[in-house]
């Protein structure tokens, strides 16, 4: 059956994909590799490009084709594709290509005076790119919100998590407020009584870059399809096509650069992994963060932390940084599941995690909708990381407040999809425990394909098919469900 319409709306959505496959690599290399001085020209650069996809995502003649499309003998794929573009095509006709422009440019500016702000904890530096950033943001907020009839917020969470509110985050957020104070005590009394030998370093970082990539080929990342950098802060871009990943090093401790790379490889498994032949499409992409998150999510936490992983890292510490007995298998799980109250989102076990997240959300909500502004950032984060984990944070801005890039780069509604993408992968892995009783002997004895094949099928291969829910309900039998993070954790952490 012809659909001529639809055809010409696929090739201009695959025109679009290859252009940004350009402005993406450029992205990755302003973070990872370009001079400083090259900043303001890049900047420059990604503003045009961004510009010019604005334009191609917003031609007036996508309308009327949008419109013959709805009208053509599609399949149910090619529906869902249909459903996919227009999504696109909304809501990037909800923004003038002048503030696309604007927002890059502020973005790239405020990121790159971020890299040496922060290590000087100059917040005072920070905050005058900072007004600008949150500026454009809520211009941005506003515009989306009259377009979709939603809340600011809420505009901007669902370019992140399509259909997700944040009164849903909030009922969620709530009651993770109520049990995981008490779980974190709980658990800090039981690891009082347990040995961990601390590992002796100094750890050079070319061993821990080799160490990270022999890590990423037992996780299955195709180096012919990507590869592995270092950068201010740890993240996956490129392209389906050619993933790129950074972590960053500290020769004091080869922790984080290893759980980083391997939460990096979760997003970057998704990515090479997504439908090749939807590639180009807005069906073929990643559904939404949250589930991009519970991948990196079921990588790092959910077998990174699990006792038989460690099993399998426990040799190839060990082939990197020498013969050690910190890196025996029990003692390497131990250091890679102890909670500790700390500063680092990024370095947080998977116990205190959230409460990084629930602080981050509740200030950055209330930043789009106009209640606080930047200046009262630092004695909000005081307060709340107080209340929170415990821990002063005053004067610290550079280990509080300034730590992440998101805020500087006008990632505003991004940070609920990290724990709500923990909740999926706890949801995943329950649902393959069921499926396959025998699943923790499986990972214990170095067979990881059960869990690599069924998130290949439940969740990569079915890119933006599906709706959220939709897609959460077919692969695990009900939509989300924050109970089993919480048994999760109890089992992991109390043997509960």
């Amino acid at each position: 059956m012809s659909t001529p319409a639809y055809d010409d709306l696929c090739q201009r959505h695959q025109r679009i994909h290859r252009l940004a496959h350009l402005q993406s690599i450029a992205s990755w290399d302003q973070s990872a590799n370009m001079p400083p001085k090259g900043n303001e020209a890049r900047s420059l650069a990604l503003a045009e490009m961004g510009g010019l996809l604005h334009q191609l995502a917003t031609e007036p003649v996508l309308k009327d084709l949008l419109a013959r499309a709805e009208q053509e003998n599609l399949d149910d794929v090619q529906r869902a594709s249909l459903r996919e573009m227009k999504r696109v095509w909304r809501s990037s006709n909800a923004l003038p290509q002048s503030l696309v422009e604007a927002k890059s440019l502020a973005n790239s500016r405020c990121e790159h005076a971020w890299r040496s702000q922060r290590p000087a904890n100059d917040w005072a530096g920070y905050l005058e790119n900072m007004r600008e950033v949150v500026r454009l943001a809520r211009e941005e907020a506003r515009l989306l919100a009259e377009d979709s009839g939603l809340a600011k917020y809420d505009a901007l969470m669902d370019q992140y998590e399509p259909g997700m509110r944040a009164a849903e985050v909030d009922r969620v957020f709530g009651d993770l407020r109520q049990w995981l104070p008490g779980l974190i005590q709980q658990v800090q009394e039981k690891q009082k009584g347990e040995t961990v030998m601390q590992p002796v370093g100094s750890f050079p970082t070319a061993a821990q870059r080799a160490l990270g990539q022999d890590a990423m080929t037992l996780m299955g990342f195709d180096f012919e399809a990507g590869r592995l950098d270092e950068s201010a802060h740890p993240f996956c871009g490129g392209v389906p096509e050619d993933v790129r990943l950074t972590t960053r090093y500290r020769e004091d401790n080869f922790l984080p650069s290893l759980t980083g790379t391997i939460h990096e490889t979760g997003h970057a498994r998704y990515e090479q992994n997504l439908p090749r032949h939807w590639l180009g499409l807005p069906i073929g992409q990643a559904r939404s963060m949250g589930l991009h998150e519970s991948q990196s999510l079921s990588f790092e936490m959910q077998l990174g932390s699990h006792p038989g992983f460690a099993k399998l890292l426990s040799p190839l510490v060990s082939k990197h940084l020498g013969q050690q007995p910190a890196f025996a298998a029990d003692n390497l799980n131990r250091l890679m599941t102890r909670v500790e109250r700390g500063f680092i989102r990024v370095d947080a076990d998977e116990v205190t995690y959230p409460a990084h997240v629930i602080l981050r959300y509740e200030i950055e909500r209330a930043l789009i909708e106009g209640e606080i502004e930047c200046e009262d950032i630092p004695a909000l984060w005081d307060q709340k990381m107080m209340e929170l984990l415990g821990l002063d944070t005053r004067g610290n801005y550079k280990n509080g407040c300034m730590q992440d890039v998101h805020w500087g780069c006008g990632l505003y509604g991004y940070f609920p999809c990290y724990t709500l993408g923990a909740m999926y992968a706890a949801q995943w892995f329950a649902t393959m425990r069921r499926a396959m009783p025998d699943l923790d002997a499986r990972i214990a004895a170095g067979d990881l394909a059960p869990v690599f094949d069924w998130l290949k099928s439940n969740v990569w291969s079915q890119g933006s098919r599906w709706e959220t829910p939709e897609l959460v309900q077919r692969a695990s039998g009900e939509t989300l469900n924050p109970a089993h993070f919480r048994a999760h954790l109890q089992a992991r952490y109390l043997g509960a």
